[in-house]
């Protein structure tokens, strides 16, 4: 079945100067492996198109039941120099919250 990741997770979201930084992380510890198998550097990279021109970086961290990802040359430069609405990455969360993923049933 096919639900937004917000129905088994939360993000946080900022910045490292042209770098943004997503947590993604599980309500429940039974649905980090979910996040693992479909949340990858390659699925967030597509998500966000043309928004993130650099790499995706992805770091597990299963003890927290979280995913940690890197979107390199994300914020149009940085807080101090980028036009953009969100120079600080603080959106991107929110909106990764949006992708579509595969649920066993049962979950």
């Amino acid at each position: 079945m096919k639900v937004p990741l917000s129905t088994i997770a939360h993000t946080r979201s900022g910045d490292k100067g042209d770098t943004c930084n997503i947590g993604v992380i599980a309500y429940d510890q039974r649905h980090y492996p979910v996040l693992v198998r479909e949340i990858t550097a390659e699925r967030v990279k597509q998500h966000f198109g043309e928004l993130v021109k650099g790499r995706v970086e992805r770091f597990e961290l299963a003890n927290l039941g979280a995913l940690n990802f890197l979107l390199h040359q994300a914020l149009g430069g940085g807080g101090t120099v980028s036009l953009r609405t969100d120079a600080q990455g603080k959106t991107f969360g929110a909106a990764l919250l949006r992708m579509e993923i595969e649920l066993p049933p049962g979950l």
